[in-house]
């Protein structure tokens, strides 16, 4: 089986530690590297948590720092969601295996030309990476296949009434990205607020035993409470169904629309908005939206990915 060669960028993060827990040991997966952003916290906080997450789980791909902002805007952080640190609860070792002296997009671009077979791009933070990406190199995308990113919602917001986090953030970056000619893959709070992680379900990665599998049953413990206060049943566990669709797409459910990024909008700054209607003069789709899950499916994949290690 053709392995497919993946980037990740992220902002970790609780969900994108598991998102990451997800990908780094699967044989599907050749992952060339992975990228950091501000956005859940601060880059240097990002950064550190990337870095120990990746040691610990036995992992060392380039890795390499993007954006310590917006690319106009000032930076949001989450720190409700996800304390100081960016990934608050466990307790993960230092380690000396640290990020490369060439920006994100610059590693970005060495690995995407460099790779024999078209990359899939994971973005589960705020899009400024790719933003700048494309800007200053728009040729890699000759050399990406796809981009399967956690942002958005066409329904709601989350974080405003209108926007979801990650694309709130940086609303421009996001807009050069849905515009940007490449196949899109658009997990939002359609689908990830449907992928919840129920409190049993917990103590049953808990109980696998391995110190991987009780790392993500306390990263789950601690990003729990902001839920439960919100009035959720558990834990929703956005970003890693940006790897759950990579590895078993037939667990969701999708609806292709095209997608534009609201950037001025006094209310609605952020809002990912479609075209749903039945006008067949109206643009074609630049966006597969996943709408639904099988969410006992998708904890089982996790718990798949727990027990590998």
């Amino acid at each position: 089986m053709e392995r497919m060669p993946i980037i990740i960028d992220c902002d970790p993060g609780h969900d994108d530690a598991i998102a990451l827990v997800m990908a780094c040991r699967n044989v599907r997966f050749d992952l060339l590297g992975v990228t950091t952003t501000a956005g859940n916290q601060t880059l240097g906080k990002t950064t550190a948590n990337a870095r120990k997450l990746l040691s610990f789980l036995g992992r060392r791909p380039p890795l390499a720092k993007g954006a310590e902002k917006p690319m106009v805007r000032e930076l949001q952080i989450a720190l409700s969601v996800h304390g100081d640190s960016g990934l608050d609860g466990p307790s993960l070792p230092d380690t000396d295996y640290m990020p490369s002296d060439e920006p994100a997009w610059d590693l970005c671009r060495r690995l995407i030309l460099g790779s024999p077979t078209p990359v899939t791009f994971v973005a589960t933070g705020p899009l400024t990476n790719l933003g700048i990406l494309f800007t200053c190199y728009p040729e890699v995308k000759e050399n990406i296949e796809r981009i399967c990113l956690m942002g958005g919602g066409l329904d709601h917001g989350n974080w405003t009434v209108a926007a979801e986090f990650n694309v709130l953030v940086d609303p421009e970056a996001a807009d050069i990205v849905f515009n940007c000619g490449i196949p899109i893959i658009m997990c939002g709070l359609d689908v990830t607020e449907k992928a919840v992680i129920h409190p049993q379900e917990v103590e049953e990665i808990r109980s696998l035993g391995n110190p991987v599998a009780v790392l993500v049953a306390e990263l789950i413990d601690f990003f729990s409470q902001f839920h439960l206060k919100m009035g959720f049943p558990g834990a929703t566990l956005h970003d890693p169904c940006t790897i759950a669709y990579l590895l078993a797409p037939n667990l969701f459910t999708t609806e292709p629309h095209h997608v534009q990024v609201e950037t001025q909008g006094r209310l609605t700054t952020g809002m990912t908005v479609a075209d749903r209607r039945t006008d067949p003069d109206k643009k074609p789709p630049n966006v597969l939206v996943c709408m639904d899950l099988d969410r006992r499916g998708f904890i089982d994949l996790l718990m798949e990915s727990c027990r590998s290690y």
